[in-house]
């Protein structure tokens, strides 16, 4: 006698597009619940078009958190491990709270535009981040849509830049916005050994789509491959400049329970910043990706 498994059943939620170069917000979704596969097929297919979903009203627990960002991959660990919520390596504590004048997390998280990940061998697919504890004002986060900004070059530029391969690493803005701040840690020898840089296309094909994408970012890429360094810093600040201007962004204000899906593969991101005074605590985990090419 066979026992047959009751399906699950679908969740009536809504996809809009946001009045932005990128960008959705999905509603009526509660991530806590079973997802069917035609359900979640449809968020992959909005996450793969708009590149950054908003999924609003999301009360959720860390294990809602982790088990959700599962189903797109294996999820990495960050190496500041100081910053890992008790008991779930998997989220990075992201505010700038103090408990005993000890930070709680990595207060400055996304000081310069990014895209995670991008210094090792295998760059994140995409982060999730879940909004606790949000300040009365600031606290907004930017992202870039690199498809667009690739687009946006001249034909030769393009294959200027086509072949070219740059490196990206960990440490390149660490020390100096450890100079700034309380909130990174000083760095084990396990730790550094964890981050050695990386040698990434300046053009990046996603794996899904297929669409290319700039690939350089102002806080982790620290030259081109094989190009002098007044020449290869030139070519980065002129790409830097060119790939955050506004017709490529969205500028996200956050609200309680956000969840901000991202695909590192096609943006970069920024935080705009909070007043000091103003608490923000936000829980991220970050999907592991594949090899850039």
């Amino acid at each position: 006698m066979t026992t047959s498994v009751p399906s699950i059943p679908a969740q009536d939620f809504e996809i809009r597009r946001l009045d932005a170069p990128v960008g959705a917000e999905i509603i009526g979704l509660d991530i806590s619940k079973p997802i069917n596969d035609a359900d979640f097929a449809r968020i992959h297919r909005a996450h793969l078009g708009h590149h950054v979903v908003v999924f609003r009203d999301q009360d959720v627990s860390p294990e809602a958190h982790i088990a959700f960002s599962r189903r797109f991959g294996p999820l990495e660990i960050h190496v500041l491990h100081q910053y890992h919520l008790e008991g779930h390596p998997e989220i990075l504590i992201v505010s700038n709270i103090k408990e005993d004048g000890e930070p709680i997390g990595l207060g400055d998280a996304g000081a310069y535009w990014h895209s995670d990940i991008s210094y090792k061998d295998k760059p994140s697919l995409g982060s999730l981040l879940h909004a606790q504890e949000l300040p009365s004002e600031g606290g907004d986060t930017l992202f870039a849509d690199q498809h667009l900004a690739w687009e946006a070059l001249s034909p030769g530029m393009q294959q200027r830049l086509l072949p070219l391969k740059a490196e990206h690493s960990y440490l390149a803005k660490y020390e100096e916005l450890r100079s700034k701040n309380p909130w990174r840690p000083k760095l084990s020898q396990e730790q550094i050994d964890k981050v050695a840089p990386a040698i990434q296309p300046v053009v990046r094909t996603h794996p899904e789509t297929g669409r290319k994408a700039l690939f350089v970012s102002e806080h982790f890429t620290t030259g081109i491959v094989g190009m002098p360094k007044d020449e290869g810093d030139a070519l980065l600040a002129e790409l830097f400049a060119h790939s955050v201007q506004p017709e490529f962004v969205y500028r996200h204000q956050w609200k309680p329970h956000d969840l901000v899906f991202w695909d590192n593969r096609s943006l970069m991101h920024l935080a705009a910043g909070t007043p000091d005074e103003l608490r923000r605590k936000l829980y991220r985990t970050t999907i592991q990706g594949d090899l850039p090419y």
